[in-house]
């Protein structure tokens, strides 16, 4: 079954034309981040934090963190600081990671705070989804972002409200994961295809480092022998090239007018005309005015001109099964734009001329 592998779409060497490398098209499967969030307190803004009168659960964070630093008996009514901010802190865990690992974190206000700026996050356990603490964050943020107001007017550029601390939590926990236990595992597609995975299969068995199986056109399972390490296999494995495959896709942004043509779309023979009636209307004003000494009123007559250009747009002929660049050079050729361009490709598609997914976002 695996000699037949290298048959499917031809496989292709390294440093073949369009040649990437395997570890810029795959995901190693069960190795992934892990996302963290945890609760916790701005303090040291500039009068840009929470109004406690509407931030009811920042003004609890408040009492109870004092009250654990031994700070009581809090009068709420003279408890009007509005230099802290509740906030969200979210952080990635990377995989394989180990005590005392630094990790970036991202702060983000939760109540009506109008800027982080200057601020100094507290000590926030960073949990997981199962409810265990990973890592710990603390330290000054840095806010991109900036927002300034007078009595009569305000500027605000960026998001000041949200945060970042490099490096600004460490691991406390490591996730248990046993990598050369594994007698195989699995690559995982980033943009599935069965043509790209059978390839993959047949460049990992061909290169000696273990057994290729595409499983389906997502996933290809990677065999390896008794005592051979898994992350060298791994390793080696990321610098095998292989020539990826895609479906031929037209995609559209009719907002902006951007058009990405695939190289695989192909065009059977049509022939286009672009052209049509511009219509402009202009429209003036004129002020009537009432002769002197006599009795009237100023009134407005409108002056409407209406003039149509005709455009005598000839037929352009596509000849058949026409490549992206033949495509490219015969719309420039009739001179048209990126507008004109969508309705053309979406009219010869509904002439079941486009040999492509046509795709509109």
């Amino acid at each position: 079954m695996m000699g037949d592998l290298g048959d499917v779409g031809g496989v292709a060497e390294p440093g073949g034309p369009g040649a990437v490398r395997i570890k810029d098209i795959v995901t190693f499967e069960g190795v992934r981040e892990n996302e963290l969030i945890g609760y916790g307190l701005v303090v040291g803004l500039h009068g840009t934090g929470d109004a406690l009168r509407n931030s009811a659960f920042t003004r609890e964070s408040i009492e109870g963190m004092l009250g654990r630093l031994g700070v009581g008996n809090l009068d709420e009514e003279k408890l009007k600081t509005t230099n802290t901010a509740a906030v969200m802190v979210t952080a990635k865990l990377p995989p394989f990671a180990r005590l005392g690992a630094p990790v970036d974190v991202v702060v983000s206000s939760l109540g009506d705070a109008t800027s982080l700026r200057g601020g100094t996050l507290l000590v926030t356990p960073l949990s997981a989804a199962d409810g265990e603490v990973y890592a710990v964050a603390q330290g000054p943020v840095s806010v991109g972002g900036y927002s300034a107001q007078g009595r009569a007017a305000s500027i605000t550029e960026g998001v000041p409200t949200v945060a970042q601390i490099a490096n600004g939590a460490t691991v406390e926990r490591e996730i248990d994961f046993a990598l050369n236990s594994l007698g195989s595992f699995r690559l995982s597609l980033r943009n599935p295809d069965a043509t790209t995975a059978s390839r993959i299969a047949a460049r990992v068995q061909g290169s000696g480092i273990g057994t290729g199986q595409m499983l389906d056109p997502a996933t290809v399972e990677v065999t390896i022998g008794r005592g051979v390490s898994v992350a060298n296999a791994m390793a080696r494995i990321e610098q095998l090239t292989v020539t990826p495959d895609s479906t031929a896709k037209v995609v559209i942004d009719a907002k902006s007018g951007t058009i990405v043509i695939g190289a695989d779309v192909r065009i059977s023979e049509v022939a286009i005309s672009q052209g049509g009636l511009t219509v402009a209307v202009n429209e003036t004003a004129q002020i009537a005015q009432p002769a002197s000494f006599s009795i009237g009123e100023s009134i407005v007559v409108p002056e409407t001109q209406i003039r149509v250009t005709k455009h005598n747009s000839g037929f352009a002929v596509i000849d058949g099964q026409v490549s992206l660049r033949d495509l490219v050079d015969g719309l420039n050729a009739i001179g048209i734009g990126a507008q004109e361009t969508i309705s053309i490709l979406q009219a010869i598609k509904a002439a079941g001329a486009l040999h492509a997914e046509l795709e509109i976002i």
